[in-house]
């Protein structure tokens, strides 16, 4: 009998996982954005709300570190990663590992080889900014000339610097 309440299909049964754990599992459709030269500033903020929006316990874990890590220096002097203890040392280390290949990620392959054996997301992203970024004063200099039309490649800019250097 069409109309009857026979032809309403019951109601999907509940999830077997909490709202949290259903979206720990998610899969971002954004895609990643990848630093290109001379673009560092657009591209950090475009990592920045793209880790807010799929991730932000990573994004934090990127800007103020993850104190929840227990690190030591051995006898030669690396750093050493102490075995985790607790659940939350397990899930601070997961954040930071995820944060540092996220950023890994978003570099070009002609600098992983610079930036992956560090060992914190946030020196990671410091070093990056500090490769890319480059300071106010050349930031300036270059938007100047973008302005008036003319442009100085970095490796021209660098050269210029290096010259003005004493001989000593």
């Amino acid at each position: 009998m069409a109309g009857s309440e026979d032809d309403i299909p019951p109601p999907p049964p509940p999830p077997s996982q909490t709202p949290t754990q259903q979206t720990l599992h998610t899969v971002p459709t954004i895609k990643l954005p990848i630093l290109k030269k001379g673009e560092y500033d657009i591209w950090a903020m475009k990592i920045e709300h793209y880790l807010a929006h799929t991730d932000y316990p990573i994004w934090e874990v990127i800007q103020k570190g993850n104190g929840l890590m227990s690190v030591s220096t051995d006898t030669n002097g690396l750093i050493k990663v102490l075995p985790l203890k607790t659940a939350e040392e397990i899930f601070a280390r997961e954040r930071e590992r995820k944060a540092m290949t996220t950023l890994l990620m978003a570099l070009p392959e002609d600098h992983l080889a610079k930036f992956h054996k560090m060992t914190a997301a946030k020196e990671m992203w410091e070093a990056i900014k500090s490769r890319f970024g480059g300071n106010d004063e050349s930031k300036k200099m270059q938007n100047q000339l973008e302005i008036h039309g003319a442009g100085v490649s970095t490796e021209d800019a660098n050269q210029k610097f290096l010259r003005s250097l004493p001989s000593e």
